[in-house]
C-alpha cells in the first residue's frame, strides 16, 4: 500500500486508537479500528497481518508478568469451541474475494455499533448459547479478527473481573498465532516496514489505554453508546465507498 502524507497522518492516528481500545478494553482494536482502516486504503488483507503482528507484540508484552493471572482452565474448555470455528474462518479469508471482506467487516462492525447504541448487550445464561456464541465468535475472528465482543460476552460471565483481560490477551495471542501462520503458510504478504513504522503509534494508544483502563470498565456503556454512533456513520461511508467508488 502507498500512501500520501495526509493518508498517512490519518493511518498514525487509528493505529494509536487501535492501541487506545486494545487495551483500554482488553478487546475491539480490530473491530473499532479496521473500518477506519479500509476508508483510507486496502482491503482486509492488506491490514490484518499488520493488526495482527502489533496485536501479538503488545498482548505478548502485557501477558509478560501476568501469566498468574489467567483463567486457564476456562480458557482450555472454551478452545472446543472456538478452535474449529477460527480455522473455518481463516479459510473463508483466504478464499473470499477483497470487495466481499470489506462488506463482512462493515456488516459485522455496523451490528456492534447498533447494540452499543441502542445500549443492547450481547449476553447469555444458557451453556448451549454461550457455545453458539463462542463458535461464532471463532469464525468471524477467524474471518477478519473482528469476533471479539462474541466471546467476551461469554468470558465475562465464566471469568472473574481481575482474570478476564488477561484470559482475553492469551486467546487472542493464540488465535492471531493461527492466523498469521497461515497467512505465512500462503503466501499472504506481510508488509513488516508499516509495522514497525505504526509500532509507535500503537505504543501511544497501548500506554494511554493501560492508564484509563479503570476508568473506561466504570463508564462503559456510556462511551460504548458514543463510540456505536461513530462506527454507524464509518461503516455507511465505507459502504458508500465500495459500491459508488
Amino acid at each position: 500500500m502507498e500512501f500520501s502524507t495526509l493518508q498517512f497522518a490519518f493511518v498514525l492516528l487509528i493505529f494509536c486508537w487501535t492501541g487506545f481500545v486494545r487495551t483500554g478494553f482488553g478487546f475491539g482494536g480490530a473491530a473499532l479500528g479496521l473500518p477506519f482502516m479500509l476508508l483510507v486504503a486496502g482491503s482486509p488483507i492488506d491490514w490484518l497481518p499488520i493488526i495482527g503482528l502489533h496485536l501479538l507484540f503488545f498482548s505478548g508484552l502485557s501477558l509478560a508478568k501476568a501469566l498468574k493471572q489467567v483463567d486457564w482452565k476456562y480458557f482450555k474448555k472454551s478452545l472446543r469451541w472456538i478452535l474449529p470455528a477460527k480455522i473455518v474462518g481463516v479459510i473463508g479469508l483466504l478464499s473470499l474475494p477483497p470487495n466481499v471482506m470489506t462488506v463482512i467487516v462493515y456488516s459485522i462492525t455496523s451490528f456492534y455499533a447498533l447494540t452499543w447504541l441502542l445500549n443492547y448487550s450481547i449476553s447469555s445464561n444458557k451453556n448451549w448459547l454461550d457455545n453458539v456464541l463462542l463458535v461464532l465468535g471463532g469464525y468471524i475472528s477467524g474471518t477478519s479478527l473482528t469476533g471479539a465482543p462474541l466471546i467476551v460476552a461469554v468470558y465475562m460471565r465464566k471469568i472473574a473481573k481481575e482474570q478476564l483481560r488477561n484470559t482475553l490477551f492469551v486467546l487472542w495471542f493464540f488465535l492471531v498465532s493461527i492466523k498469521m501462520g497461515a497467512f505465512v503458510a500462503v503466501d499472504i504478504h506481510i508488509d513488516w516496514q508499516y509495522a514497525l513504522m505504526l509500532l509507535p503509534a500503537a505504543g501511544v494508544g497501548h500506554y494511554f489505554g493501560l492508564k484509563v483502563h479503570a476508568k473506561l470498565m466504570e463508564n462503559d456503556q456510556q462511551f460504548k453508546r458514543w463510540l456505536g454512533g461513530g462506527l454507524l456513520i464509518v461503516c455507511a461511508i465505507g459502504m458508500t465507498k465500495l459500491y459508488l467508488g
